[in-house]
């Protein structure tokens, strides 16, 4: 039956997950944390950190470690497991199939038209709002810790979220190394 509900969730969150995957992702942990209580916020953050350092788009990444984590903590094998990523995968990617097929050639034809044009820009807001969304949700006192439970660990957190930050958008450091110097300081300082 989990998989029934797996593809139904993620077929969902394909067909309304405008942004591509980041801004799938408060959409994603919004169902499989609050929703099903597939799994807690912690194991959804590090599916989010493995899904962002692998290779493929995050939203997908996300989906199918989600539905191997969902189908794990249901108690089933790793068998079963990978079947529920498989699952997930599937549902997410469906709809953006369907629709692409659906719309590419009416797309080409109407693309520079006026209505075409105003859709386009009422969701360049919503997929900003996305974004912000699933940063936002991302911090949390398991991923930040608070600053009467663990002060050291809060402080590093920030520091480390300040410092990437500074480092992407201004100094223009290339992600991949802002991702490689966050984990070593990480290790360095919180281990």
């Amino acid at each position: 039956m989990i998989y029934l509900y797996l593809f139904v969730t993620f077929f969902e969150i394909g067909l309304f997950g405008f942004g591509g995957g980041y801004g799938m992702l408060s959409l994603i942990q919004r169902e499989v944390v609050y929703h099903w209580h597939w799994m807690n916020a912690g194991e959804f953050t590090d599916i989010v950190a493995i899904s962002q350092m692998t290779p493929g788009p995050v939203g997908i990444n996300s989906a199918t470690y989600c539905g191997f984590t969902a189908v794990k903590n249901a108690g089933y094998g790793s068998a079963m497991s990978v079947l529920g990523s498989l699952t997930a995968t599937f549902a997410l990617v469906l709809p953006s199939f369907i629709l692409m097929i659906l719309i590419s050639r009416m797309f080409i034809r109407y693309m520079q038209t006026r209505s075409v044009q105003s859709v386009f820009q009422g969701l360049r807001p919503a997929v900003v709002g996305l974004l912000a969304a699933a940063t936002l949700m991302l911090m949390t006192p398991d991923n930040f810790s608070t600053p009467s439970m663990n002060p050291w660990q809060f402080g590093v957190s920030c520091f480390l979220f300040a410092a990437t930050f500074v480092g992407t958008y201004f100094l223009k450091i290339n992600p991949i190394r802002m991702i490689c110097y966050a984990a070593v300081a990480g290790l360095v300082l919180l281990y």
